[in-house]
């Protein structure tokens, strides 16, 4: 199935119905008086977050909806039909905005949770409504109002635990299939991983966290680089950031040039997202020799001045990796008990979160308009362009903790 996280749709609420003008007509009953119904209602449109979905691909190509028209009023005080609600079902994570004014109707983030888009139009009135004692067979009624219309955009935006950043060839798809069931696709080349890609990672028998897997940037990546930034809206929901680093990057490349690269983008997408709470993970440790962990580590450390958790893994021969699960799943329940018992700090993340979002969604709009642009002929517009290892804590006073496997 295709991946889509982002459409653009037309949304047009049922009109109501008219309403109706007729007179009683009844044999020996002469002057029965007016007796013309209303109209019915016109149907309005939902939006419903659907578990059962993770993309927006049913909204590619079917782009207008229209809910349906209350049916007219008829005689003997009859009243038109109200029009059907139409209820269109999105993936949990999708946030709707209005096109014309950049405001954001509603998110839905809970399975079964229902948003109305657009009001169906009232019903218009019959002749009846209008009778009086001066006026005992009026002829006025009135129409239906129109239902509302929208230009609607809708993106989503996966609901994750955990997210793991990083260049491509990194090893987050090798590190989600080797604590997860996921199975995204692994291979020797960059850009493997195309879309996101989630996972159940389970601790314990009832303990259990989601991590989301998003394709790799590159430098230039905020300008429209490779894959761009696009994806980098899925980590605005995440509760932590895990920043995968390969320890032996080919074609001689420098480690932590890699890791400052990702950070610099990070900071250019939203400055409030790299303010996350964030780990450093660096990978494929059994791809170099015990005595020189420490050097590489410190040379990482040093060039990103990092104060945070350090943990040396190997994800393809599982070295570490339980250990930075457990600790994951520890770190979130600690988070759910602060955030049961502190006010402030409930309200410090609920600020950050929404930076975050107004981040990254003025930082998407721009490079939209820039495409736009770009469509539309503008010249001056850039191109957007494991048995025999066991775990160690090594505990620097001067410095960030670092956690490794050795022999």
């Amino acid at each position: 199935m295709k991946f889509v996280d982002e459409v653009s749709i037309r949304v047009k609420a049922g009109d109501g119905g008219n309403g109706a003008m007729s007179f009683r007509r009844e044999k020996f009953i002469e002057n029965g008086g007016p007796n013309g119904g209303d109209g019915g209602d016109g149907g309005s449109i939902y939006m419903m977050a659907d578990e059962n979905l993770n993309t927006l691909v049913d909204y590619r190509y079917t782009r207008h909806f229209d809910a349906e028209r209350g049916s007219n009023g008829g005689s003997t005080d009859c009243t038109g039909k109200k029009g059907e609600d139409l209820i269109l079902r999105v993936p949990v994570g999708t946030t709707v905005i209005d096109s014309a004014t950049q405001e954001v109707i509603g998110d839905l983030t809970k399975a079964g949770q229902k948003l109305m888009v657009v009001q169906g139009g009232w019903h218009g009135l019959g002749n009846t409504r209008f009778k009086s004692s001066t006026n005992r067979a009026p002829r006025q009624t009135t129409p239906g109002k129109p239902g509302e219309q929208r230009d609607l955009k809708l993106e989503m935006k996966v609901l994750a635990d955990v997210g793991l950043l990083g260049l491509p060839n990194a090893g987050k798809s090798t590190f989600i299939r080797s604590v997860s069931a996921a199975k995204p696709k692994v291979a020797d080349y960059p850009f493997t991983t195309l879309v996101p890609n989630l996972g159940v990672v389970s601790v314990d028998r009832w303990k259990s966290f989601v991590i989301a897997d998003i394709p790799g940037l590159i430098e230039g990546a905020s300008e429209g680089a490779g894959l761009g930034i696009r994806f980098l809206k899925h980590l605005a929901r995440t509760r932590l950031l895990l920043h995968l680093v390969d320890m032996a990057p080919l074609d001689d490349a420098s480690a932590p040039d890699a890791a400052e690269v990702i950070v610099n983008e990070l900071i250019k997408f939203s400055p409030s997202l790299a303010e996350r709470d964030r780990w450093l993970v660096l990978n494929k440790c059994d791809q170099i020799l015990d005595e020189e962990h420490d050097v590489r580590v410190k040379e990482i450390v040093d060039r990103l001045e990092w104060t945070g958790p350090v943990y040396v893994i190997s994800a393809i021969s599982k070295l570490g990796t339980e250990r930075l699960c457990h600790d994951i799943m520890r770190y979130m329940e600690d988070r759910a008990d602060r955030l049961a018992n502190d006010p402030a700090y409930k309200e410090e993340l609920a600020d950050l979160d929404q930076r975050i979002e107004d981040e990254a969604r003025a930082q998407l709009q721009a490079l939209d308009d820039k495409r736009a642009l770009r469509r539309s002929g503008v010249k001056s517009v850039h191109d957007i362009g494991d048995d025999d290892w066991d775990e160690e804590d090594v505990d620097d006073e001067d410095g960030p903790e670092i956690i490794y496997v050795r022999d």
